[in-house]
């Protein structure tokens, strides 16, 4: 790995702890306006006040994110997209370039991937091409990959995460974000399979804050992945520095899921 995209990732992942927390706000395209992403750069803001490494945003965001002050924070332009208008809406395209999100000052570029989908080999030879590109310009790359199609029957399923996991680390990904298996020794194995970092999907919005705490201390902590990448239970929830803070506790110090819902009641 050459120095440049050595120092691009060190904007994504803590150097000291080698973990992350990165908050995906890309949920406009697929699924429109919507609490957390209508003022988007008030969020932003509140995502950088907690402690957060990085966020996540599709290429016409960037403007409307960019605050010019308070915390630094990474930035991860999204290429890949489809709508829940769409029949097939498992079925990703590209509507960005690397040289793109150079352009606009990304420290690393994301892609989304869906095996098992109808076009699931569609998807796979342009993660193939977009992985050739961040090769060229030394640009980290984050793979979202998910276990989804019309015979899939467990999206959780822990042999099929650590595959998919796998095979993003084979094609070039340098973090790969999977859905978290819901056991922590499930999960520890699709960490131990994939040599690159692995950080888990926030999924649906859960309901409670312990649930979300327990799943990203059990994955992280216990399992041992390289942190998160959640989105609507972070950017919706009620006070957005309080709960990113928090989970940057779990995730870069290790604290107890009763000393993180401590922190959270001492506030409220």
């Amino acid at each position: 790995m050459s120095i440049g995209k050595r120092v691009r990732l060190e904007r994504l992942i803590n150097r000291d702890t080698g973990k992350t927390v990165l908050v995906p706000m890309d949920h406009g395209v697929s699924s429109g306006p919507m609490k957390g992403i209508v003022n988007l750069k008030e969020t932003v803001q509140k995502i950088a006040e907690g402690g957060a490494n990085a966020i996540i945003l599709h290429k016409g965001m960037v403007e409307a994110g960019h605050r010019g002050k308070g915390k630094d924070l990474g930035l991860i332009i999204h290429m890949s997209a489809s709508t829940d208008l769409s029949l097939r809406k498992n079925d990703k395209v590209l509507v960005c370039t690397v040289e793109e999100a150079i352009k606009l000052g990304a420290d690393g570029v994301s892609i989304h991937v869906n095996i098992g989908a109808e076009d699931e080999k569609q998807m796979l030879k342009d993660f193939g091409e977009v992985s050739k590109k961040c090769l060229e310009w030394q640009m980290p790359l984050l793979a979202m990959m998910y276990y989804r199609g019309p015979e899939v029957k467990n999206p959780y399923d822990p042999k099929a995460i650590a595959h998919i996991a796998r095979i993003a680390a084979e094609l070039g990904a340098d973090i790969v974000k999977v859905p978290y298996t819901g056991d922590p020794e499930t999960f520890r194995e699709v960490v131990e399979g994939c040599p690159v970092p692995v950080v888990i999907a926030g999924g649906p919005k859960v309901d409670s804050d312990e649930a979300l705490l327990k799943m990203v201390y059990d994955a992280v902590v216990v399992a041992g992945c390289a942190g998160l990448s959640i989105g609507r239970n972070i950017f919706q929830h009620d006070n957005v520095s309080l709960i990113t803070s928090v989970l940057a506790k779990i995730v870069h110090e290790g604290i107890s899921v009763e000393e993180a819902l401590n922190l959270i009641k001492n506030v409220a």
